[in-house]
């Protein structure tokens, strides 16, 4: 096996020296709990007699006699989230997958899932990251009935993976596998659909050209094509080996999906603590595999919304991950694929011209993954191989040796660029991190006057008004956690793209998120700390000149020191942003919420231990 490249030895390392303490007392937790035979047998009769009272009655049998292994299913099932539509027969084929190797599959629960595409630019997009958190805590009572041996999670998209993560680990102690459902087939180009939406963001097409081209685009089940957050999040479980070898990408409804899907409750029959292969969850992820994510998410230029997801879902594990470590890692790894918004492909291209098998493979040789972290399926070093139908069951073969096609996948000896596009900004104004990797060379660096908003429909108004035809920067302040709720701000992808287009030096600063399909415009997100909490940015007036230098990893601005620290920081004013369709709901969590650098959590997990 090739060596390790220093850097990520190096990481990977330090991950583990700062984060002993917690880890320690992560892994004390977990093995406390290893059942000493079925979980369930620590029941009561009259527990047990509730557990089984609505299974079948074989399933039933084996569950009051102890025959068979149980696994929980934990569901984000609903039907309005495309990528999630799949999962509506997923139990049954589970059921009848457990069946054919011994062991009984039950529903624990579900979890809500929010479709971000609905409710992008809308209001209910504030309630959108601490769905995470919620997710992790309903999973949480899923599992908390403690009758599983082992657990399957039925997740795709944005904050639910990250959200089954964290519980899953909290949970370290049951062998998890992930099963995605795949993305929909290859609709409207995405390149097509942008420009549509410029278009209408100019006034030049009306709002019926508008609707066909995003129907076309997102037109049937499964994930949206583009390498967004979705997408982003079945890399990172490949990866990291929370998936079967080259499950993330295949399409939903086929025969292989299904084969996939079934193969998923054998192997976590086979890994539950009654056997001779026993892989808790909490020991399979270590330091080892938070790295590999880290380097799979560069490689492929994936979503930022994992800056906050992966340290909150590392801590849940007792780790404690930095930004530093992003961007160290991202100077060192290679960008091997160009998918939208990266470039005009999107997934089902990237998976026909070689995939994750491919991406694995190249990043194994390059000594950038670490092929002893051990996946569900074995070592990650494994995980270069491709799923294939063999009559109804599913097999494994090596993946391409070369990229079926240049301009979507290269060997990390000849990539697209000789690092991960993501940097972290600092300066004056904060932390923060910014995306390059679709971003052209000569539009990463600029300096102009501040136009600052205090909403993302401010800001949308004063384009339609046509007063932002100059040279500026926005700066989008009190869209942090605290304040609420840390939205995505993609619909201001649109006119900055124009504004752009039109020979305008533009750039976004801003305390809240973009989302995992954001492009060509410069953008220091996550700003740290936000303005709701006293941050810089809340001291920013129309008029300062910023510097954004994304080459660097620069954000300042050009007035004196003590002037700008001796400014009166502006007050965050809720108004109407924290009320209504449940937002009142949700305060708790605006003033609780971590700091975005840290995962913008809840949960406290390396600082309170376990």
């Amino acid at each position: 096996m090739t060596k390790l490249h220093p850097k990520i030895a190096e990481v990977t390392e330090r991950i583990r020296l700062r984060s002993a303490e917690p880890r320690a007392a992560y892994l004390e937790m977990i093995r406390s709990r290893r059942p000493k035979g079925f979980a369930r047998q620590r029941l009561t009769e009259g527990n047990l007699a509730h557990a089984s009272a609505g299974c079948a009655v074989i399933e039933k049998t084996h569950l009051l006699g102890a025959g068979w292994p149980n696994i929980g299913i934990i569901t984000a099932y609903n039907d309005m989230l495309s990528a999630h539509a799949p999962f509506e027969h997923y139990p049954e084929l589970i059921r009848e997958g457990a069946r054919e190797v011994n062991a009984v599959a039950q529903v624990a629960g579900g979890v809500p899932a929010m479709c971000d595409g609905v409710t992008q630019g809308q209001q209910g997009m504030e309630l959108s990251l601490f769905s995470r958190d919620v997710i992790a805590m309903a999973s949480a009572v899923g599992l908390s009935h403690d009758v599983f041996d082992a657990a399957l999670h039925l997740g795709v998209c944005d904050k639910i993976v990250p959200g089954l993560v964290i519980a899953a680990l909290r949970f370290g102690w049951i062998p998890s596998i992930f099963v995605p459902a795949g993305p929909m087939p290859s609709g409207l180009p995405n390149p097509e659909k942008i420009r549509i939406r410029q278009l209408f963001a100019e006034g030049k097409v009306d709002r019926s050209a508008l609707l066909e081209a995003e129907a076309e685009s997102y037109h049937a089940q499964g994930t949206c094509t583009f390498y967004g957050t979705a997408n982003s999040n079945q890399m990172l479980m490949e990866v990291m080996g929370f998936h079967l070898p080259g499950a993330a990408f295949t399409n939903p409804g086929t025969p292989l999906r299904t084969a996939l899907t079934k193969a998923a409750a054998h192997r976590a029959a086979e890994i539950t603590a009654q056997g001779d292969n026993y892989l808790p969850a909490g020991e399979i992820i270590d330091e080892r595999s938070i790295v590999n994510g880290i380097v799979g998410l560069m490689a492929t230029g994936g979503s930022t919304n994992h800056a906050l997801h992966i340290p909150a879902m590392a801590a849940a594990a007792g780790f404690i991950v930095t930004l530093e470590d992003f961007e160290d890692i991202s100077h060192v790894t290679p960008l091997l694929t160009r998918i939208y918004p990266n470039g005009p492909a999107d997934v089902n291209h990237f998976h026909a011209a070689g995939g994750m098998g491919f991406i694995v493979r190249e990043l194994l040789g390059a000594g950038l993954l670490n092929g002893d972290a051990q996946g569900v399926a074995g070592p990650i070093s494994d995980y270069s191989h491709e799923p294939f139908l063999d009559g109804d069951k599913v097999s494994w073969r090596p993946a391409p040796e070369e990229s079926g096609d240049l301009e979507i996948i290269r060997p990390a000896s000849d990539p697209f660029s000789s690092d991960g596009g993501l940097r972290l900004m600092t300066g004056p104004l904060g932390r923060g991190v910014s995306k390059v990797s679709a971003v052209k060379p000569e539009k990463r660096v600029l300096e102009a006057p501040a136009m600052v908003f205090e909403s993302q429909e401010a800001l949308k108004e004063a384009f339609e008004a046509g007063r932002l035809d100059r040279d500026f920067v926005a700066v989008v302040r009190f869209q942090g956690p605290a304040a609420n709720g840390m939205p995505e701000l993609h619909s201001l992808t649109p006119p900055l793209g124009v504004l752009q287009d039109r020979g305008f030096k533009v750039a976004l600063v801003t305390d809240g998120r973009m989302s995992g399909a954001s492009g060509k415009v410069p953008s220091a997100i996550h700003v740290s700390p936000e303005a709701a909490r006293g941050g810089p940015l809340a001291r920013v007036r129309d008029g300062d000149m910023i510097v954004f230098d994304a080459e660097n990893g620069t954000l300042d601005i050009k007035v004196d020191p003590s002037e700008f620290a001796a400014r009166e920081p502006a007050e965050f004013r809720p108004n109407t942003s924290s009320v209504g369709l449940g937002r009142e709901m949700f305060s708790y969590f605006r003033q609780m919420s971590g700091t975005a650098d840290t995962g913008a959590s809840q949960f406290d997990f390396v600082a309170e231990g376990d």
